[in-house]
C-alpha cells in the first residue's frame, strides 16, 4: 500500500470534474487500498480520488466499521434537509455548519464493478453527500454563505503562499 498526497485547496485539481470509471481491474483495487490506507492515515471518514489528484468517480468510506468503496456514484433520492458540522481533509482545520439531507438513496459499483443501490440516512449520509460533492468539483464551500466562503478562501490561499517551516517540511 501506498500513502498518497491529499490535495488541499486552492489546488486546481479539486475544480475538475472527474471522469466515469470503466475498468475494473488490480489497478482500480489498489487505488482503493491506497485511498483507504491515506484516508485512516489522515484520520478521515471519507476520501475522493480527485482529492488525490486522480480525476476518477472513485470514493472510500469507513464509518463505524462500515467501508465503502463507491464507483460512478449518483444520488437517486434526497429526503429531508438538515444541518451539522463538517470537515474536509482537503481543507484542514476548517469545519462549518453545511445543509445536507438527512436521508439519501445512492447508486454504485464497488470495486468489482457489481452495482448497489442503498438507502443511507444520518451523518453517513453527510459524509456519501459530501464525498460525492468531489466528484462533481464541488466543495464544502460552495455550500456557505459568501461571505464565509470568501474568508475560508483567503485563508486558505494565505497558508498556500505561507513558507513552508522545517517542521512542515520533516511531516
Amino acid at each position: 500500500m501506498a500513502i498518497l498526497d491529499v490535495l488541499v485547496y486552492p489546488d486546481p485539481a479539486l475544480r475538475v470534474v472527474a471522469e466515469e470509471v470503466t475498468v475494473f481491474d488490480d489497478k482500480l483495487k489498489k487505488l482503493v487500498s491506497d485511498m483507504s490506507e491515506t484516508m485512516y492515515l489522515s484520520k478521515g471518514v471519507g476520501l475522493a480520488a480527485p482529492q488525490v489528484g486522480v480525476s476518477m468517480r472513485l470514493v472510500v468510506i469507513d464509518w463505524e466499521g462500515a467501508r465503502y468503496a463507491l464507483v460512478n456514484p449518483r444520488i437517486t433520492e434526497e429526503e429531508g434537509m438538515e444541518r451539522a458540522e463538517e470537515g474536509c481533509l482537503s481543507f484542514p482545520g476548517i469545519y462549518e455548519e453545511i445543509e445536507r439531507p438527512g436521508k439519501i438513496r445512492v447508486a454504485y459499483q464497488d470495486e468489482d464493478g457489481i452495482p448497489h443501490d442503498e438507502a443511507i440516512e444520518g451523518f453517513l449520509a453527510r459524509v456519501f453527500c459530501h464525498e460525492i460533492d468531489h466528484l462533481d468539483a464541488k466543495l464544502m464551500i460552495d455550500r456557505l454563505s459568501r461571505l464565509k466562503r470568501t474568508f475560508i478562501k483567503k485563508k486558505m490561499e494565505r497558508k498556500a503562499k505561507a513558507p513552508v517551516t522545517s517542521e512542515a517540511q520533516e511531516r
